[in-house]
C-alpha cells in the first residue's frame, strides 16, 4: 500500500475484534504508520478455518493460533468492548476502561458453539487446550451425532471419519440439501456424495427435538436423541453445529439505529456505518449480501482502511463490490469441493488449495510469524 503517511495526532483508529477482518485492518494500518489500537477477547488470532480439525487432530490446534503481541506489540490490548459511544468517539471495556478513536472500525464476528467457534476471554494456551479436550472426547466416542449441516457440520463430519473411519458419524440437517444455499446445486450434491464415500450416515429433513436436553461435546455412552419425524438415535457424542449468530454486544445499545434484522450492521458501499463517516463494519457483522466468509473480510477491511486514508488525505472513497461466489469446504485433509467465481471446481484441486493445509500458510505469513 505504499510508504507511510504524515498524520495529525488526532488520528486513532480503534479496530474491535481480531479476526480475519481485524488482522488485517491492524496490518494495513501498521503498514502506513497510522496510530490503532486492535482490541480482541482473546491474546491470540484463531485460524478458526482450521478448527474443526483441531477437534480431531491432537497437537494442531497450536498452529491455529497465532499471539497479537508478537505482531502488533502495545497496539494490541485484550479486553471485551461492552459499548460504543459514537458521539464522545470512544469504546467502553467491560470494567469501564475507555479508548478513544477518531475513526473505528468494527469486525466482531459470529458466535457459535465449540468446537466451529471459540469465543471467549481466555489466554490462548487456555483455547488450545479446550481444543485437545475435544480431541480426547472423539477418540473415546465409538459413535457421533453431528447436529446441523451447513458448511461447518459437513466440515465436522467429514474430518472425524477421515480421522478415525470405524466410528459411526450420523449427521441430522433440517433441511435436504446440505452446506450453504449461495453454492451451486451441483457443489452441494458434491457435499453429500463426499460424506456418503466417507461412511456418514445423514439424515436430512429432520430437526433434534430434545437439542436442549443433551450435553455436547461430551462423550456418554448411548445418549438417546429423538428427531421431529420420530426418528431415534443412539450415539456416545453430540457435536452442535448450528446457531451461528452475529456478536452484536459490543455496539448493539450505541449504534442500535444501524441494525440490520439480523443483528449486523448496515453498510453503505464503502462500508461506512449508515449515518457515520467515521465507523465501518467489516465481515460477518457487516449487512452485505454475501456468504460470510474469511476471504470477504479481508477485502472489506482493505476497503475500510483504503477509506480512512482517503479521507485523511482528501482523496475520493473506494466502494466495495459484490461478485460471484467463491467458497471452498475441506472435506477432510484427502477431500475437498467448492467453486470459484461460480464456477465448480474438480474436488482434486480444492483438496491440494485448501484441505491439505487449511490456509494456514497465510495466516502465519500475514502475522509475520513463523508456525510451529
Amino acid at each position: 500500500m505504499g510508504g507511510q503517511l504524515s498524520v495529525e495526532s488526532h488520528v486513532h483508529v480503534v479496530i474491535v475484534g481480531g479476526g480475519f477482518g481485524g488482522i488485517a485492518a491492524g496490518q494495513q494500518l501498521k503498514s502506513k504508520g497510522i496510530p490503532f489500537t486492535l482490541i480482541a477477547l482473546c491474546n491470540a488470532f484463531h485460524h478458526n478455518v482450521a478448527a474443526l480439525r483441531a477437534s480431531v487432530q491432537s497437537g494442531f490446534a497450536q498452529q491455529t493460533f497465532i499471539p497479537y503481541q508478537e505482531t502488533f506489540g502495545a497496539s494490541f490490548k485484550q479486553g471485551r468492548v461492552v459499548r460504543v459511544d459514537p458521539a464522545a468517539q470512544l469504546v467502553v471495556l467491560e470494567g469501564g476502561e475507555e479508548v478513544h478513536y477518531s475513526h473505528l472500525i468494527l469486525c466482531t464476528g459470529t458466535g457459535g458453539p465449540f468446537p466451529g467457534k471459540f469465543n471467549a476471554m481466555a489466554d490462548y494456551h487456555e483455547a488450545i487446550e479446550k481444543y485437545e479436550e475435544i480431541v480426547k472426547e472423539i477418540q473415546a466416542a465409538g459413535s457421533v451425532l453431528v447436529v446441523g449441516g451447513g458448511s461447518t457440520g459437513v466440515e465436522m463430519a467429514a474430518e472425524i471419519k477421515t480421522d478415525y473411519p470405524e466410528k459411526k458419524v450420523v449427521l441430522v440437517h433440517s433441511r435436504i440439501a446440505l452446506a450453504d444455499v449461495e453454492l451451486l446445486p451441483s457443489v452441494r450434491q458434491q457435499v453429500k456424495d463426499v460424506l456418503l464415500e466417507k461412511g456418514v450416515e445423514l439424515l436430512l429433513g429432520q430437526k433434534v427435538s430434545n437439542l436442549s436436553d443433551l450435553e455436547c461435546n461430551v462423550t456418554r455412552k448411548d445418549m438417546r436423541i429423538v428427531t421431529d419425524k420420530g426418528t431415534e438415535i443412539i450415539t456416545d457424542l453430540v457435536l452442535c453445529c448450528t446457531g451461528n449468530k452475529i456478536n452484536s454486544d459490543a455496539y448493539s445499545s450505541g449504534l442500535g439505529g444501524c441494525l440490520a434484522e439480523n443483528g449486523s450492521l448496515r453498510v453503505n458501499e464503502h462500508m461506512q456505518v449508515q449515518g457515520f463517516e467515521n465507523i465501518y463494519a467489516v465481515g460477518d457483522c457487516a449487512d452485505v449480501n454475501e456468504p460470510k466468509m474469511a476471504y470477504h473480510a479481508g477485502l472489506h477491511a482493505g476497503v475500510a482502511v483504503t477509506n480512512i486514508i482517503n479521507s485523511l488525505t482528501g482523496k475520493p472513497l473506494t466502494s466495495y463490490k459484490t461478485g460471484s461466489v467463491t467458497m471452498l469446504l475441506a472435506m477432510g485433509r484427502n477431500d475437498g469441493v467448492g467453486q470459484f467465481n461460480g464456477v465448480r471446481l474438480p474436488r482434486c484441486l480444492v483438496t491440494q488449495g485448501k484441505s491439505k493445509s487449511l490456509l494456514l500458510w497465510k495466516s502465519w505469513r500475514e502475522m509475520g510469524q513463523t508456525a510451529p
